[in-house]
């Protein structure tokens, strides 16, 4: 029998997911979002309260990058989530990261995380939090490739436990998917 917990954010695994946008002087910031993922081919979609500076910077440069956190960073994914832009100027910097313009969007890369999307602003609704944006790019550092394509055994991605509070490693692969059939 299954016990009731009301509305919760449990959905598990929730990627962890890094935002990259310029503020106002061009500095890069970035911050930690779990709740996020892909909506189709081309949207993707992240929830920011309206009172981070991201949500500022994007309304701003209407272009943002998100990242994939991975197990070597855990600490400066988990850092850059704690710790406010608004608060805390060049945050990015502190955690010893270091990034370059997206040739793609007005936004950072991240050098230390290997996979990103760069997106442009489709639409923010503040009442939900919702960010879309339109993928223009994936881009992947050639060290986490097999045979041309990233791979997650390489990227080595973290997901977040709502319900524990903690950072998980991805696991091993159990089965290839799209394989199932109804005899």
């Amino acid at each position: 029998m299954k016990k009731d917990f009301g509305v919760k954010t449990w959905l598990m695994p929730m990627p962890v997911l890094m935002v990259g946008s310029y503020d106002e002087s061009g500095v890069a910031n970035v911050m930690t979002a779990a709740w996020g993922g892909t909506g189709s081919d081309e949207l993707l979609t992240v929830c920011i309260d309206s009172g981070h500076k991201t949500w500022a910077n994007i309304k701003n440069r209407k272009a943002f990058t998100v990242a994939v956190g991975v197990e070597s960073e855990v600490k400066a994914c988990d850092t850059l989530g704690c710790v406010s832009g608004n608060k805390v100027y060049d945050k990015v910097a502190r955690v010893g990261w270091h990034t370059d313009k997206s040739a793609h969007v007005d936004a950072p890369v991240v050098r230390e995380l290997p996979l990103v999307f760069e997106c442009e602003l489709v639409s923010m609704d503040e009442s939900t939090c919702l960010v879309v944006g339109r993928v223009v790019n994936v881009a992947a550092e050639e060290t986490v490739l097999t045979e041309g394509e990233p791979d997650s055994d390489k990227i080595r991605p973290i997901a977040y436990n709502p319900i524990q509070h903690e950072y998980r490693a991805m696991g091993a692969s159990i089965a290839h998917a799209h394989q199932g059939q109804i005899d």
